[in-house]
């Protein structure tokens, strides 16, 4: 919840505008200031204060305990000019609420963290855990000082400075290789995401990191900072570690937990939550592993709903994935029972259950293990699996051309994107967009089946990628040549953009108010008898068509062909819009007719809208109407 607070008029308008655009998030304190800031401060995630920044300081200094406790808040200024991120910038979310609030309120943004400011990606904004030295890490980053990155795979993570290099050392096992260079020869500085990790020793009293620590019986007390190296044996300068096994950390070291581990949990019933949460526990701690790394608990459909295993779930902060015993009676386990067998229909459960949900690639760390409670037979059994490197592919589409087109989506997954690929001409459009460190692979025109297998190959590897196409990069761009090349070893994520086809609508004014298609002229890919059929289809069906690809230099006769197909079922005044470089710069249109269009004044840079029987000109706009009838649907 977001508490409101204001003093004046002023303040308090721009506060219930803000009420009123968030109804679900916001709370208004009204009353004595102080008395609202300290009920607000004690009772919500974030405030929004429209006071003065001196005042808020002011009221809020006594307030204040821990940074990853307190809550965030933003001061916005009396004339509601500015959203000033003022206290729990990452932690409190403050940073992104300022925005938010700007946004909103048409005011301007004001964020001071260094990282922020600089592009620098926060190690506490990743969205994994963390330990360890993370304003000392940081400092180095922002100062350019040498921080070393070791990790056991690679993870998807965003770009990070170039001083951010790969650790490598002697004995290094199943290491990372280095990027390709880009086309051109070029050495692009690699994303600090590609490298090796040199497995640290385990000391011998490291443990696990649970969510909190267990009462009863099976408690131990949780570390909750990996055990640091013996004085003397600390690692010289700054360090990020990805791992999810227990390291020891030296004073100017990070480790981030990448959710890399499942952990596939049996019970009996009525199996306590301290029995299987204690198992998990000792389990992670024995192997050396850390419990921040588990992303979920799996067992069998038929134990969805037990207490104990739920229970667990939640003192790990994870949710529980179930599969039916038929499919984990599939999996090959090493070591099937049929005492599962004969209660749940499945000879493995706690196996079978975590390498199913680890998927394609899991290995098994430890192998089922029962507890060991006190005086009774065991109840619960558990195992983890390691699931293998899952990379990112973000497919964007970013728009006709103009800047403020591109979606505010669309910049964040270039910014999240350690590696971009791209046409070279739509690489330079948002080059300023992307983040210090990233790698760019770019290619020219002809190249879209190479770049798709390119930034797919890239995602297998681990990385954080973005293939950008120009428009929607699902309508005819990259996101088709792209997920073709796909299977289920990535996470794919499709951003949508402004197409040329709406661009150029919004500019003619409304010639898409009824049913419409969007044609490719091109016949590089498809068989011109193919088009041809398309395009009488819609003639006869009475459609607006948008023409794609209309005309080049090679091809210069499909134009007026499509456009003759058109006029066996439309009259010579049918309106046609010709728009040029839709919303950029040096962008053209204009309207004329079916049977007064001129051609060679069409090339691959234009779409061209040709209206349906009910498309009218009107007011020098083109407007296809939507045929309303004030009636409830409803009541047919």
């Amino acid at each position: 919840m977001i508490g409101l607070i204001s003093a004046t008029a002023a303040g308090a308008s721009a506060r219930d505008r803000l009420a009123t655009a968030w109804p679900d998030r916001t709370r208004v304190y009204d009353g004595p200031v102080r008395e609202a800031v300290e009920r607000a401060f004690a009772e919500c995630d974030q405030l929004v204060c429209f006071l003065a920044t001196g005042a808020t300081v002011r009221l809020l200094a006594p307030l204040l305990a821990d940074k990853s406790r307190d809550p965030g808040v933003v001061c916005v200024d009396e004339a509601g000019r500015y959203a000033v991120s003022l206290l729990g910038g990452h932690g409190g979310g403050a940073n992104s609420l300022a925005t938010e609030v700007g946004s909103t309120l048409c005011a301007t943004p004001v964020i001071t963290t260094a990282t922020d400011a600089t592009g620098i990606p926060g190690l506490d904004t990743l969205g994994l855990p963390f330990e360890g030295a993370v304003a000392s890490v940081t400092r180095a980053m922002l100062d350019g000082a040498p921080v070393t990155l070791r990790a056991d795979t690679v993870w998807p993570l965003p770009p990070l400075p170039p001083n951010v290099t790969a650790g490598v050392t002697a004995g290094v096992a199943g290491g990372v290789p280095t990027p390709p260079a880009r086309p051109g020869g070029d050495d692009p500085t690699g994303p600090a995401a590609d490298a090796a990790a040199e497995p640290s020793p385990r000391p011998a009293d490291a443990t696990a990191v649970p969510r909190r620590p267990l009462d009863g019986p099976n408690a131990r007390a949780p570390q909750g900072v990996p055990t640091p190296p013996a004085p003397g044996t600390a690692r010289p300068g700054a360090a990020v570690l990805v791992s999810d096994r227990v390291v020891p950390l030296g004073p100017a070291d990070v480790v981030l937990r990448p959710p890399s581990l499942v952990v596939g949990v049996g019970a009996s019933r009525g199996a306590g939550v301290d029995e299987v949460y204690g198992l998990v526990v000792d389990v992670l701690r024995d192997a050396g592993l850390s419990a921040l790394s588990v992303g979920e608990l799996a067992t069998v459909d038929a134990k969805a709903d037990e207490p104990g295993i739920v229970g667990a779930a939640a003192e790990l902060g994870v949710p529980v994935r179930t599969y039916p015993a038929g499919v984990l009676a599939s999996v090959d386990v090493p070591n099937p029972s049929d005492a599962p067998l004969a209660a749940v229909g499945t000879p493995s459960v706690a196996e079978a259950a975590a390498l199913a949900a680890a998927g394609r690639g899991g290995e098994l760390l430890v192998p089922k293990r029962k507890s060991s409670p006190h005086g009774r037979p065991a109840m619960a059994t558990c195992a983890v699996v390691r699931r293998a490197p899952r990379g990112r592919l973000a497919v964007v589409g970013l728009g006709p051309g103009a800047r403020d087109l591109v979606t505010p989506r669309a910049v964040a997954e270039l910014r999240r994107a350690s590696v971009l690929v791209g046409l070279d001409q739509y690489v330079d459009q948002i080059r300023d967009l992307l983040r210090p460190g990233t790698r760019v692979i770019e290619s020219g025109l002809g190249r879209e089946e190479e770049r798709a297998r390119t930034a797919v190959a890239e995602a297998r590897a681990g990385h954080a990628v973005a293939l950008i196409g120009s428009g929607d990069a699902g309508v005819y761009a990259m996101a088709s040549p792209a997920l073709a090349e796909a299977a289920d070893d990535i996470e794919v994520v499709g951003v949508p953009g402004v197409t040329a086809a709406l661009a150029a609508a919004a500019i003619l004014g409304a010639p898409l108010g009824h049913d419409h298609v969007s044609i490719s002229l091109s016949d590089l890919h498809t068989p011109w008898e193919v088009i041809e059929r398309r395009v009488r289809a819609a003639a006869e069906a009475d459609i607006v068509v948008t023409f794609y690809n209309p005309r080049s230099r090679g091809r210069d006769w499909q134009l007026p062909k499509a456009l003759a197909l058109l006029a066996e079922h439309r009259t010579g005044t049918t309106p046609v819009g010709v728009v040029r470089n839709a919303s950029r710069p040096d962008g053209t249109s204009h309207l004329t007719t079916l049977a007064r269009i001129d051609p060679t004044t069409v090339d691959m840079m234009t779409v061209v809208t040709v209206g349906n029987t009910a498309t009218r000109e009107i007011a020098g706009r083109m407007v296809t109407p939507r045929g309303y009838r004030w009636q409830s649907e409803g009541a047919r």
